[in-house]
């Protein structure tokens, strides 16, 4: 089985595509999350929170590749299919499209059938700005910005660690990116602590974020928006998120970004695109298509790549 890894990427974006992130299924970013909590509570007091942050940064991404590539390779000596089930499970954990798309229809279906109150309550559970003033409009817009970044956080990005470093790495990027996501925040208590996670995230993302905007376009056949994608991306006060996000705004034609509340205060956000038009379900259909499209082209260009030099070295 020398073209496994192409097996181990087929068959865990085929689960995730028909699962999901299932409530009942133990999920391997709840133990993130509780290996990050713990740590957090235990360092982030006294002096040196920077290098404290650091050092949980680096152990746990290091443990999270370590323990994953020693087990694999454990698993493999004893059973080799055991080794592939168990990896394909792995990077099963690390995806994130139908769950993605699912909520982005939960948003504008509870907006559009429960109205205003209740489309801010159900997009509080995907975003990190403060939803309660929004309307309807900045809700829809706030769901399709959520959905191209986290294109790139859910899908590519580990996919893309996963074709340089296999299910090891793919693992280590979700550490990395569950570490951004719960410290590496701005406010009082994350500021310093977080600083590190929320740089190297920053770092892990820079490629991956700048190849998916790159397919948002080859699969809408738009690939004149680079220009667009490359002038407007870099406004955003991420090194990344502006990108997925300026590719979808130039698909759809509309606007994003604006200023957001985030913990009680006003952050100043440039605009991504000229066009101030009113967003609907049509646009999210389409960029549901860019997310599936996307994931899919990029799996192919991978196993077709993978495939040929597999052949060519064999």
């Amino acid at each position: 089985m020398e073209i496994a890894p192409i097996y181990i990427v087929v068959i865990a974006f085929a689960l995730d595509s028909l699962l999901g992130d299932p409530r009942w299924l133990p999920h391997l970013i709840v133990l993130f999350g509780k290996s990050i909590s713990a740590g957090e509570i235990a360092l982030n007091k006294g002096k040196n929170k920077f290098i404290k942050g650091m050092v949980l940064v680096v152990l746990l991404v290091l443990s999270a590749y370590s323990l994953t590539y020693f087990s694999l390779d454990g698993l493999r000596v004893v059973n080799p299919i055991l080794s592939y089930i168990v990896a394909v499970i792995l990077l099963f954990y690390c995806l994130a499209n139908r769950t993605l798309v699912k909520e982005g229809y939960a948003v504008f279906r509870t907006l559009e059938k429960n109205g205003l109150e209740a489309g801010r309550e159900r997009l509080s559970w995907i975003v990190g700005r403060d939803t309660s003033n929004l309307n309807g409009q900045q809700i829809r817009t706030a769901t399709l910005e959520t959905i191209a970044e986290n294109l790139s956080d859910g899908v590519i990005a580990p996919l893309f660690y996963y074709f340089i470093l296999g299910v090891p790495g793919a693992v280590a990027y979700k550490m990395i990116n569950t570490l951004d996501s719960m410290i590496g925040y701005k406010s009082n208590r994350y500021k310093i602590f977080g600083r590190f996670a929320a740089k190297l995230d920053d770092v892990a993302n820079f490629v991956p974020a700048r190849i998916t905007a790159f397919l948002m376009l080859v699969v809408t056949i738009k690939l004149g928006g680079l220009g667009f994608v490359f002038r407007e991306g870099k406004k955003h006060s991420s090194p990344n998120s502006g990108y997925p996000e300026a590719a979808l705004a130039y698909i759809l034609d509309c606007q994003f970004g604006g200023p957001n509340y985030y913990e009680g205060k006003l952050v100043e956000k440039p605009y991504i695109g000229n066009n101030r038009r009113i967003l609907t379900t049509k646009d999210l259909k389409t960029a549901s298509y860019v997310n599936w499209a996307s994931s899919i082209l990029f799996i192919l260009l991978y196993s077709v790549t993978f495939y040929f030099l597999h052949e060519y070295l064999h």
